[in-house]
């Protein structure tokens, strides 16, 4: 059986997780092989910390997007892949590295993956979260604080400096790649629908 390919993509705080999720759910967690772009950020062990916190992490440079094509290609020829697994407190890889077994489907999550050529040209369905500016900024602040350890001074000049300019340069642009365009993210059940309808619909036809 061929593997259906699923890139869901949208700006920081836009929800893409909470669609991803959605599809996971509905599909079936059993079924899918989940990846986080994220997962992908270069490891820059070699800087020292304070470096490290003033790099460019919303530019498509900053992840190895060479090691995801080649893991999305391993899985869609029916091999296991071992993903790296990121730190954000200290900004650098793990040594540990996470099994993602292969599946009918796999679906990619990230800002940046319509950004890519090499990675869109792997998916058979690409999803962009819409949702407007201020909501996605008050999503971040409130994850990078509780769960990254950042600072609110950080995190809104992290924002300022690289978060917004980069969206704009990168991430809004490649919304004219997506074959669905999700407004409201995960609280869009009917696109959600739609999307899982078309999923099955590429299982059955890739059987």
């Amino acid at each position: 059986m061929g593997v259906v390919v699923i890139g869901v993509a949208g700006g920081s705080g836009s929800g893409k997780t909470t669609v991803s999720q959605a599809i996971l759910d509905r599909v079936g967690r059993e079924r899918i092989a989940y990846i986080q772009h994220d997962s992908y950020y270069r490891d820059r062990s070699d800087l020292p910390f304070e470096d490290r916190t003033r790099l460019n992490y919303d530019h498509p440079d900053s992840l190895e997007n060479e090691l995801l094509v080649r893991h999305i290609q391993e899985l869609r020829q029916g091999r296991a892949v071992r993903i790296p697994v990121y730190d954000f407190t200290t900004h650098t890889r793990s040594r540990e590295t996470r099994l993602v077994e292969e599946r009918p489907v796999v679906m990619v999550e990230g800002i940046l993956i319509f950004a890519d050529k090499a990675l869109r040209d792997l998916m058979d369905v690409k999803i962009f979260v819409d949702t407007d500016s201020d909501l996605r900024f008050i999503r971040r602040l409130k994850r990078d604080i509780s769960d990254r350890g950042r600072t609110m001074k950080s995190v809104c000049a992290q924002y300022m400096e690289t978060v917004r300019p980069m969206h704009l340069e990168f991430v809004e642009p490649s919304k004219r790649y997506a074959d669905v365009i999700i407004p409201e993210g995960g609280f869009n059940t009917i696109a959600i629908d739609m999307v899982v309808a078309r999923v099955e619909s590429l299982l059955a036809g890739h059987a």
